[in-house]
């Protein structure tokens, strides 16, 4: 709930309300256009209308992340956007606008996270508590612009409001580190596991956060310096620097009780072998996270008798839910996952185009803050 709120007074005997001005909202907006792959331009857009279930945020900050890079690469995503179209999904915006059926729940000036989908909550899987797996799951994009439309749905089910002492660039975290809390919890990883992340980007770094400060032992897998030390900051008991070292997975053993191997472990790098790998590092017994994704028509090698015998148990979460959304962005508040350690520079929504392509070399950016 917004604390501006309506005022009502008397004159001359009849109840009036006094109403927030609404702020102005030009006709033309600054937007990044997506028109195909690594086809990113910058260019002047009409502000989106909404309808009477909609707001409308003046975007304040807006997060890079990995999948739209893949987009960006890729020029498309099946179900998440078809260009041209505006992207961009990690935000934290001001309401401009409240359409008349939103009711007095949002006002303007409102501060919000907004997730980038929301599900049905009526179809087989979320009557089953799937609701990641919705039938009718709908995706919204358009950070990368001045201002960005929620649909109805996601205002009612997965848009919240940014508490006070929560900065901007903290709660544009909040979609990223759903994920990632849902990808713990279907883990399920028990007191006293040790836990391996490979990959010690964002999301990477996010699990490394979250499974230390829950008491896990974490070893952390990477290939650059500058990643192993962050993970250490984020609380890894130990790190291997694969790049390194010969083999990858013996050293993992190693660090683990009577070599057995670790409990649980998290692909988080999105390659074939860091796929394989993961399947190897566990213990007899143990999980395998399979959370990074790997494009369509990808094939992964691997020896079913290892999985079989050993009784490995492989899990794929994929997205998040409504209850995740939330949770996150009570880590936030809590200071659990903090901007400052993910978000490397600010730029201008001018510079995107170039950010993307320098993301593209992985010359060391984790994540740019873009402030239109």
């Amino acid at each position: 709930m917004s604390t501006t709120t309506q005022r009502k007074v008397e004159a001359k005997g009849v109840e009036k309300v006094l109403v927030p001005p609404q702020p102005h909202v030009p006709a033309k907006m600054t937007a990044a256009v997506l028109y195909g792959s690594e086809d990113l331009r910058v260019e002047q857009i009409s502000v989106p209308k909404v309808s009477a279930d909609e707001v409308l945020l003046r975007v304040r900050i807006a997060l890079t992340d990995g999948t739209d890079l893949k987009v960006w690469k890729r020029g498309y995503h099946a179900r998440m956007i078809q260009p041209p179209a505006v992207f961009g999904h990690e935000v934290v915006g001001e309401i401009v606008r409240v359409g008349h059926d939103v009711g007095d729940r949002w006002t303007v000036g409102t501060r919000v996270v907004a997730a980038n989908s929301a599900p049905c909550l009526r179809c087989y899987n979320c009557r089953r508590g799937q609701e990641n797996l919705c039938e009718d799951l709908l995706f919204n994009n358009g950070a990368y612009a001045e201002y960005m439309k929620i649909p109805g749905r996601i205002v009612r089910e997965n848009m919240l409001e940014v508490p006070g002492q929560v900065t901007d660039e903290d709660a544009a975290q909040v979609e990223p580190l759903a994920c990632v809390l849902r990808g713990i919890h279907e883990m399920a990883p028990r007191p006293g596991d040790t836990v391996t992340v490979i990959g010690c980007g964002s999301i990477g770094l996010k699990f490394i956060r979250m499974l230390s400060r829950r008491g896990f032992r974490v070893i952390a897998v990477g290939r650059r310096a500058a990643s192993i030390e962050l993970a250490l900051r984020m609380g890894a008991a130990a790190c291997i620097n694969s790049a390194e070292i010969e083999d990858p997975v013996k050293a993992v053993r190693e660090l683990t009780e009577g070599q057995r191997g670790a409990d649980c472990v998290v692909e988080a790098a999105g390659t074939t072998l860091t796929w394989r790998w993961a399947l190897q590092m566990a213990r007899r017994g143990g999980v395998v996270n399979l959370f990074s994704g790997l494009p369509g028509g990808t094939t992964v090698e691997i020896e079913p008798a290892a999985i079989h015998y050993s009784e490995i148990k492989i899990i794929s979460p994929f997205h998040h839910t409504p209850r995740f959304i939330r949770e996150a962005l009570e880590a936030i508040r809590h200071g659990d996952v903090l901007a400052r350690d993910f978000v490397t520079e600010e730029i201008r929504l001018a510079d995107l185009p170039e950010a993307f392509r320098k993301m593209k070399s992985r010359s060391g950016e984790i994540k740019l803050a873009v402030r239109p």
